[in-house]
């Protein structure tokens, strides 16, 4: 045994209990931790659909599709697509995608 000498300072029916009682209790705040603090575990757990819980936090984030977009796209006449983007600052920018590079709709 690595720490032998240990118990003879504690005896194995103090240092043992104690020992596994401070694992059992990281253990339970770790869990509770986790489950306070995120949605997806909560609905994984009772057999709930992924992303189906409680979405207001995400939702703060996304922005409302009709008072707000990211970026848009105009097709061009000669096939490609003209995505124009608006940047957080209130900037834009444009990128042409040629049409060997867009990818068939599913």
């Amino acid at each position: 045994m690595n720490n032998a000498k240990m118990w003879l300072v504690v005896p194995p029916a103090v240092g043992v209990p104690v020992f596994l009682g401070a694992v059992a209790v990281g253990s339970f705040a770790v869990h509770v931790a986790v489950l306070s603090n995120t949605s997806w575990v909560a609905d994984f757990l009772s057999g709930q659909e992924l992303g189906s819980g409680d979405m207001a936090a995400a939702k703060m984030l996304v922005p409302d599709a009709n008072t707000a977009k990211a970026s848009y796209a105009v097709p061009q006449t000669d096939g490609s697509l003209a995505v124009t983007i608006i940047l957080p600052d209130g900037s834009s920018t444009q990128a042409v995608i040629q049409p060997s590079q867009l990818q068939p709709q599913l």
